[in-house]
């Protein structure tokens, strides 16, 4: 019989290891992008970004409630999209760099907001799918 802590640890594995795989899906987005279908190409690397984000969130907040983290992620990444509106020297020249660029983006572009929607349905609808209630409520 699996304890209490020994549950709630193993959920925490779990949104972990989605994060880092959907970190590589990502990357793998952007360096491979030219063997996918236009539209995939096009739209994967901010998706599978905000499911990161997504799962990010589950796994720092795993006792809040999934409709938290859901709008914890949407309100993280639309901020983000819209500080691509700031223009200054000193956030642009973080934006240059390879891990700016990946975390900060570059220009705010609206088609981003709905990317990024998009990947938070899906990351919340797999984390029904996938991680099983018994897991979550114990």
């Amino acid at each position: 019989m699996i304890s209490n802590n020994e549950s709630h640890h193993q959920l925490r594995r779990t949104y972990f290891v989605a994060v880092i795989i959907t970190i590589l899906l990502g990357l793998a987005s952007r360096k491979f992008g030219y063997l996918l279908f236009s539209f995939l190409a096009e739209n994967a690397g901010d998706v599978l970004w905000a499911m990161m984000v997504y799962f990010g969130f589950r796994f720092l907040f795993w006792k809040k409630s999934m409709l938290t983290d859901i709008f914890l992620s949407i309100l993280f990444s639309f901020v983000i999209e819209f500080s691509q509106l700031y223009q200054e020297e000193w956030i642009n020249q973080i934006r240059g760099t390879l891990l700016g660029a990946l975390i900060l983006g570059k220009g705010f572009l609206t088609v981003d907001l709905i990317r990024y929607t998009a990947g938070i349905v899906i990351a919340s609808s797999l984390d029904c799918l996938i991680i099983p209630k018994k897991q979550k409520n114990k």
